[in-house]
């Protein structure tokens, strides 16, 4: 199984980064492309740039979703949406295949400092993204991240660590059942 990775921010820090990478030790025996949205940057989108043609980096992310068979991602929110690095690479993206996410399995996720754990932005992803061709297979959002979760061990609330473990159990048999 190919496995697409991504964190929707361009922070160094970014701890949604953190999240992917804790769930991806789950998935040691797959083929992983964890990739960094700082490697997709592009001129911010417009129908007057459009009309010029479309940044080579919005095409090889798409095709970075093509070579995959399943997407893991965890979105950083930011003013109770999407961060603008993910929006443009995903508006620029959808001009070229509105089906961006060509109906592979995900995993969405997302997680916060915050109490409500980015569930702004996931609540938007979940009903957004099946327009766009996400199937999106199970979700799960981690609130209060620097209470949560320690950079050497992950998920360190046990019945959050257990709800995780649940879902990306639940994913694993929902791709294979669909194979």
């Amino acid at each position: 199984m190919k496995i697409l990775a991504f964190a929707g921010s361009t922070s160094s820090t970014s701890i949604n980064r953190e999240l992917v990478k804790f769930v991806l030790k789950d998935f040691q025996d797959e083929e992983i492309n964890l990739i960094d949205l700082n490697d997709f940057t592009m001129p911010v989108f417009s129908v007057d740039l459009e009309k010029k043609g479309f940044p080579d980096e919005a095409h090889h992310f798409l095709k970075a979703i093509e070579e995959c068979d399943v997407i893991i991602c965890s979105l950083a929110e930011h003013n109770r949406s999407y961060s603008s690095a993910f929006k443009n690479v995903f508006d620029w993206s959808s001009r070229i295949n509105v089906k961006v996410f060509q109906n592979k399995p995900m995993l969405l996720m997302s997680t916060s400092p915050g109490g409500y754990g980015g569930g702004n932005v996931m609540n938007t992803a979940k009903t957004f993204f099946p327009q766009f061709a996400a199937d999106i297979k199970d979700t799960f959002s981690l609130p209060k991240f620097y209470e949560n979760f320690d950079m050497e061990s992950g998920v360190i609330n046990p019945d959050m660590l257990n709800d995780l473990k649940g879902k990306i159990q639940n994913f694993k048999n929902q791709v294979k059942a669909n194979d």
